[in-house]
């Protein structure tokens, strides 16, 4: 039978490739729902190529359009951010695939592990902030959660047979971003297009940003946690250029298994939709002449200060992590406006972790409350910078 997908951010780097992935196995699989929050162009060509159930755009005042350009097709079209939770849960549903970024990612990941729906996650943010909620949610629904970053799906490839196996500590790999040689003082200068410019992995804007100030890496540290029951001494980041190790698990034998290939997310994509089947891929293959040499670095927390307050902020607990996340978005926003400079927004985020409310044993609406005061906070900042 095949699986009945959910593709939440459909139009995104993720979503692009899952659909591609899709293409490829069309016996495996079948697009039952599409979300997207802007980009209504492709939404429109992705319904017309997959022809799914249901398509909603999360800008509300781009529905008529969407609606007008599929009405001679039976595909249900919605719009807003309940409707994509609500498509999220659809019966037919086996796999939803969270491709949204940032915080929105949130609320349809918590209505597809309350419907019981294995979820593909690809939302590092729906962990960053709310990991305590989304693990006991997938506890009580009995819902897997398959992970997308290639680091953790790297993790989870590594302690395939080995689950009762105790961790000694997992080693997340970091390409360093654009940016691994420069000193604070070139930091200071570096533009926009510059941040954009990622060595290894072509990704979205706003992750690319992450990526280039360690916040990315962040991120993964704090979804790292929860993905597999680990305290923060156990992650250990490390810079490693080459991107050909996209991490490793070492066991209390000290016996090290890395999951190695080449920078490409349709294969973590691939494995989280089918797993445990491996599918037939035709991309490159790993040719190990070609990388003489692997190396690895300590990251600078000096330099790139953000790793630093990611684990400052999963050490701290409660809502700290969600205040952390609403914080860089708003920053990295600004960033991409050329309304902040790219050491400012480890300033401001700084600043918005000191002042917002902390919160020790949050619920679902402490969340979203922190969420907006913590992006009003940091709105402040840039404005008065």
């Amino acid at each position: 039978m095949k699986r009945q997908l959910a593709i939440l951010g459909s139009t995104g780097s993720i979503g692009t490739q899952a659909l591609e992935v899709v293409s490829e196995h069309p016996d495996k699989f079948e697009v039952y729902a599409l979300t997207a929050n802007n980009q209504v162009d492709l939404l429109i060509n992705q319904a017309r190529t997959f022809m799914p159930d249901v398509v909603v755009i999360a800008n509300e005042q781009k529905y008529p359009e969407l609606k007008e350009a599929l009405e001679d097709l039976p595909i249900k079209v919605w719009a807003g951010a309940d409707a994509i939770a609500q498509a999220a849960q659809a019966e037919p549903v086996h796999i939803v695939l969270t491709a949204m970024v940032g915080y929105a990612g949130l609320k349809p990941t918590v209505a597809a592990l309350k419907a019981g729906k294995a979820i593909a996650l690809a939302n590092k943010e729906t962990l960053v902030v709310a990991g305590e909620l989304i693990t006991a949610l997938a506890t009580e629904h009995k819902s897997a959660i398959f992970p997308v970053d290639s680091e953790h799906s790297a993790i989870f490839q590594c302690l395939a047979g080995e689950w009762d196996n105790p961790v000694e500590k997992i080693l997340l790999t970091a390409s360093g971003g654009p940016f691994r040689t420069k000193s604070l003082e070139e930091l200071a200068t570096v533009t926009k297009a510059q941040a954009l410019q990622h060595p290894n992995w072509t990704m979205g804007a706003k992750v690319t940003i992450d990526s280039a100030s360690m916040m990315n890496k962040g991120f993964e540290m704090i979804e790292a946690k929860w993905l597999f029951g680990l305290s923060p001494e156990q992650i250990e980041v490390l810079v490693h250029p080459q991107s050909v190790i996209h991490s490793m698990v070492q066991f209390e034998d000290g016996a090290v298994i890395a999951q190695l290939g080449i920078p490409d997310m349709k294969l973590p994509i691939a494995y989280a939709l089918s797993y445990p089947v491996r599918l037939k891929s035709k991309a490159p293959r790993l040719d190990f002449r070609q990388y003489a040499t692997l190396t690895f670095e300590e990251p600078d927390a000096n330099r790139f200060r953000n790793l630093a307050f990611a684990y400052h902020a999963i050490r701290t607990g409660g809502n700290m992590p969600c205040i952390l996340n609403a914080a860089n978005e708003i920053a990295v926003a600004a960033f991409l406006r050329d309304e902040t400079g790219f050491l400012q927004m480890s300033d401001i985020i700084e600043q918005a972790m000191a002042k917002a409310s902390f919160i020790p044993a949050p619920e679902y609406d402490d969340y979203a409350a922190t969420d907006a005061e913590a992006r009003r906070i940091a709105t402040e900042l840039i404005k008065h910078k």
